[in-house]
């Protein structure tokens, strides 16, 4: 049974504030990562090019793949906490309906588990 959290409304005022800016924060960033790489790709596309360039190039392009997945689950974490936020339900484990530690909480806004379930979800993958 999903129990009501029992966190102080400023707690999550200021929790929504945070996911908020948390969003606007990647979002950006990932604006700013589109327009360097389609700078780039412009700069480069007269140059002649070399195998090394080229390693190089990919190693970048699938660190920058691994952090745009990161990004993308991080996004959809921090949508799903506005979500629960929004439905009174912030602050209560998604898989459980146990709450979810305010110290959890605080360090990561987005957190939809407890510490434990998290720990499980990541070990089965």
């Amino acid at each position: 049974m999903v129990s009501k959290p029992r966190l102080d409304p400023a707690f999550l005022e200021q929790q929504k504030h945070r996911l908020t800016k948390l969003r606007q924060e990647i979002l950006s960033i990932r604006q700013r990562q589109q327009g360097e790489q389609n700078s780039v790709n412009t700069e480069l596309s007269g140059q002649a090019r070399d195998y090394e360039d080229d390693a190089q190039r990919l190693a970048a392009l699938e660190l920058e793949d691994n952090l745009v997945v990161h990004d993308d689950d991080r996004l959809s974490n921090i949508d799903r906490a506005l979500r629960k936020l929004d439905e009174g339900t912030y602050g209560l484990s998604a898989a459980s309906g146990k709450p979810i530690p305010v110290e959890r909480l605080k360090a990561y806004p987005e957190a939809l588990y407890t510490e434990e379930e998290q720990r499980q979800r990541e070990k089965n993958g």
